[in-house]
């Protein structure tokens, strides 16, 4: 304590007038940052915007390309959406797997499963 008194004694006392200056100098220099770094983050934030719509109008111009194709194909999407089963996936049905018999070929099971769906 001694020592910061002796300090002291030799520091210039600072007027009232120029603590204000000193202190309203040092507010400038905050707002100056403060508004360095606002700026930075609006920029930050429009750089994140334009990425955003870019990412957006590429996303919408593949979903019109699929949309289009599956309507080519005659795929209704709303309304397979709209009768698919709601709720966890049941494990695979026995019955629904085809198994290959020792005897047969290839070509000849695909011939099978190929006429099986044009059936449907």
């Amino acid at each position: 304590m001694a020592q910061k008194t002796i300090l002291n004694i030799f520091k210039k006392k600072t007027s009232p007038k120029e603590a204000l200056r000193s202190s309203k100098r040092e507010m400038s220099v905050a707002t100056r940052g403060i508004e360095r770094e606002i700026a930075s983050l609006q920029l930050e934030a429009m750089y994140a915007s334009t990425a955003i719509s870019t990412g957006m109008k590429g996303a919408t111009k593949a979903m019109v390309a699929m949309n289009k194709v599956l309507d080519e194909i005659g795929v209704d999407i709303a309304s397979q959406l709209s009768s698919a089963p709601k709720g966890r996936i049941s494990s695979k049905k026995v019955e629904n797997v085809v198994l290959a018999r020792p005897g047969s070929t290839d070509v000849e099971d695909l011939e099978k499963r190929l006429a099986s769906l044009r059936c449907i």
